[in-house]
């Protein structure tokens, strides 16, 4: 369908964007990416998403806004404080722009669901801050032939990597293998610095617009880093391990 005329005033940047172009937002239109996590990385990521005119976002967290949230989290405001984040995000994202449909999916991901909840969607935003979780969405997206960014953040650092089916780059599971033993996981006891996620959430939205419009060359088969005290990125490359649980050829280990 061709844009409206509010839609090429909106979209005139990325209209007028060689590469992107009205056809690039009319694909942009047309995705659908799934957030897991609406909390420090979720906020600017999903912020972005919406005001970029992505045309279906879904938000996946069970959790409700708390005072320290506040913070990191961007995307919610004192007035949200006891509000259930996937229903306050989703506010922001329309008040930002009413051209997207946000669903909201009031859980946290369990390997009950995540399969049909993977389905709807084009790519996969990884927003967890934990272990578990990460695993989980890594095995599960590598399963169900979805494109997924992952990242993580850590006091004062932060980092991200892109798996997409297809195309020999390692899962997050080539890399990390397992979970740390339990004990040695633990939350820690401060941080993360309150811009952190800002840089690292907004590196992947653009991730997902990368992926979708076609441009661009995706964080496959290396790790960002970036050190915020330094004010430094490093890529890392990463090998693909042929006896990876996930994306080795045993994904039917999944559970």
């Amino acid at each position: 369908m061709p844009l409206t005329t509010e839609q090429q005033q909106r979209y005139a940047r990325h209209i007028a964007l060689g590469g992107v172009g009205a056809a690039g937002q009319a694909k942009l239109l047309r995705a659908k990416v799934l957030l897991i996590g609406v909390g420090g990385l979720g906020s600017p990521a999903a912020l972005y998403l919406a005001a970029a005119g992505v045309g279906t976002i879904g938000l996946a967290d069970a959790d409700a806004v708390s005072l320290s949230n506040l913070q990191r989290q961007v995307i919610h405001t004192t007035a949200d404080l006891g509000r259930p984040k996937a229903l306050s995000a989703g506010d922001a994202m329309r008040a930002i722009n009413p051209d997207v449909t946000v669903n909201a999916h009031r859980l946290f991901v369990t390997a009950a669901n995540i399969l049909p909840l993977l389905a709807d969607y084009d790519f996969v935003l990884d927003c967890t801050d934990t272990f578990a979780a990460k695993f989980l969405i890594n095995d599960a997206c590598v399963l169900a032939g979805k494109p997924f960014s992952h990242a993580g953040i850590l006091r004062f650092g932060g980092q991200l990597m892109t798996y997409a089916p297809g195309r020999g780059a390692p899962c997050y599971r080539c890399v990390f293998a397992a979970p740390p033993p339990a004990g040695q996981a633990a939350e820690p006891p401060a941080g993360p610095i309150g811009a952190l996620p800002g840089v690292i959430g907004s590196l992947q939205a653009m991730e997902a617009i990368k992926y979708i419009t076609g441009q661009g060359e995706l964080l496959l088969g290396c790790l960002l880093t970036y050190d915020a005290l330094k004010t430094e990125f490093r890529k890392i490359k990463l090998p693909r391990r042929t006896d990876c649980a996930a994306c080795g050829g045993a994904s039917e280990n999944f559970a």
